[in-house]
């Protein structure tokens, strides 16, 4: 039997032809990609997307709502909660002040780090 990973990977790309509606239909990609992401840092994660509802109603759900526009964050928090009520999901994000000349290995002097769940 294939892993759970591999099976998610298998329900959620066969499942993205089956999305419905412009709004979902415009950000399942992004969605399905961070889910996967998800899926192989996780491997309970991934049991619970293969046991879960469809990708198609994940989206759905996603979906649901939503204006004229919604966050990243905010969408792969609500496709998280579809599979797993009560994960929560946190995002870190890095800027090297000296990228561009550092080179190939980020020193971890002169890097400002933001947290965004601090300004929700």
């Amino acid at each position: 039997m294939s892993s759970w990973y591999e099976q998610a990977q298998d329900k959620l790309e066969k499942g993205a032809g089956e999305v419905k509606g412009q709004q979902a239909g415009v950000m399942k990609s992004a969605v399905q990609k961070t889910l996967l992401d998800f899926c192989r840092q996780e491997e309970e994660f991934a049991q619970a997307v293969v046991q879960g509802g469809s990708f198609a109603d994940c989206m759905a759900a996603v979906a649901k709502g939503v204006g004229t526009c919604i966050s990243d964050l905010d969408a792969y928090k609500r496709a998280v909660t579809f599979y797993f009520p009560g994960a929560e999901v946190s995002v870190v994000m890095r800027i090297d002040l000296c990228g561009s000349v550092r080179g190939e290995e980020p020193a971890e002097n002169g890097l400002l780090r933001l947290n965004f769940d601090d300004l929700l």
